[in-house]
C-alpha cells in the first residue's frame, strides 16, 4: 500500500518537478484521535524542528490497493485517489517548502493541494484514454462535493476558498493548453510548476476569477 503512496509521490514530483529529500510512505501514522477525515497531516514544531506525520485510512488504500489509479482512473477510484493524493500533496510542499527556506499558510497549503489533485487526474486520464480530454472531471472535482459537517466556520472558509480558487486557475488552464485545438502539454506542465513556487499572494492573485 505504501507503493501506491510513493507513485503518487513521484507523479507530483514530475509535474511540479518538486523532488523532496523524503519518502512520505516512512512519515505514515495510525489513527489520531483528533481525526475526522479520511486523511489528515499532523505537524508538531518544537526547537526550530519540525515533525510531519501523514494519516490516510487504511480503507481507502485497501481500496485503492484492488483498484489501481495508475492502471484505470475512474468514477469508482476518483474520490480515494483524491483522498489520498492530498494527503501526499500536502505533505510534499510542506517539506519543499522547508527545504526551501519558505513559509506556507494553510490556505496556500489547501490550494496547492486542490491543483495537484486535479492535475494528477488529468495527467493519468489523457494518458489512459489516449488523449481524449475528460470532460467531466473538472465538475466531479470542484462542483460536485461536499464538505465535512464538522468542520468550523474558519476551515470551511478556507476549504471553500481554496476550492473556488482553484476551480478557476484549472478552467483557465484547461481552456489555454488543453482544449485547443493544437494541445499544449508542455506549456501546460511550465505554468503549473511556476505556480507551484509561487507564495501565498501570488497564488491567489494567479488564481482570481
Amino acid at each position: 500500500m505504501s507503493a501506491m503512496l510513493a507513485q503518487m509521490q513521484s507523479l507530483l514530483a514530475h509535474i511540479n518537478d518538486a523532488p523532496v529529500t523524503h519518502d512520505v510512505s516512512q512519515f505514515l501514522v495510525a489513527r489520531p484521535e483528533c481525526a475526522s477525515t479520511d486523511e489528515q497531516v499532523l505537524i508538531s514544531v518544537s526547537n526550530g524542528s519540525v515533525e510531519l506525520g501523514v494519516y490516510i485510512d487504511s480503507a481507502v488504500l485497501s481500496r485503492l490497493h484492488s483498484s489501481d489509479p495508475f492502471q484505470q482512473l475512474g468514477h469508482a477510484n476518483l474520490q480515494d485517489f483524491c483522498t489520498a493524493l492530498e494527503g501526499v500533496s500536502h505533505f510534499q510542499y510542506l517539506v519543499w517548502c522547508t527545504e526551501h527556506a519558505r513559509t506556507v499558510s494553510l490556505l496556500e497549503l489547501e490550494l496547492q493541494a486542490e491543483v495537484d489533485k486535479y492535475a494528477a487526474a488529468m495527467w493519468l486520464l489523457l494518458q489512459q484514454t489516449r488523449g481524449e480530454f475528460p470532460h467531466r472531471l473538472h465538475a466531479r472535482m470542484f462542483s460536485q462535493i461536499t464538505f465535512a459537517p464538522d468542520l468550523d466556520q474558519i476551515s470551511l472558509r478556507r476549504y471553500q476558498e481554496a476550492n473556488r480558487h482553484a476551480a478557476y486557475y484549472c478552467h483557465a488552464l484547461d481552456q489555454r493548453y488543453l482544449r485547443c485545438r493544437q494541445r499544449r502539454i508542455a506549456s501546460w506542465i511550465l505554468e503549473l510548476r511556476s505556480f507551484y513556487r509561487c507564495g501565498h499572494h501570488t497564488k491567489m492573485q494567479r488564481s482570481i476569477h
